[in-house]
């Protein structure tokens, strides 16, 4: 097992939320990239995407703080804006390549990296 899906088993809230989104037909990272060079508009439709995927699980994560639960990761009042999307899934697949397959869905990648990112003290 992966070390990123080892750490995934350890939040249950979030696992569910990830297979939910994968019901809701959630992007892989091969669709994500198909969409950013075959689309017009594709870096803008990825971006956004990559927008609500990171806002979806900040707001997860502060769920499971409020519920008294221990959060995946911890903003704690650090910089994390919309405009940050797409260098920290960018960073994660660039630092863990060989972690990650193309049929995957892109919100495990964002998981990963926000978890990285924004360690909870």
């Amino acid at each position: 097992m992966a070390a990123s899906a080892r750490r995934l088993a350890r939040c249950p809230a979030l696992v569910g939320l990830l297979m939910a989104g994968a019901a809701c037909q959630a992007m892989s990272i091969r669709e994500l990239r198909l969409l950013e060079a075959n689309e017009k508009d594709g870096k803008l439709y990825a971006n956004y995407y990559l927008v609500g995927v990171v806002e979806g699980l900040r707001e997860a994560s502060e769920a499971e703080q409020r519920a008294g639960r221990k959060p995946p990761f911890c903003v704690n009042g650090r910089r994390l804006e919309p405009s940050m999307a797409r260098t920290l899934y960018q960073t994660e697949l660039s630092r863990n390549a060989d972690s990650y397959e193309a049929d995957m869905p892109v919100q495990l990648v964002v998981f990963a990296a926000l978890r990285n990112s924004y360690r909870c003290p």
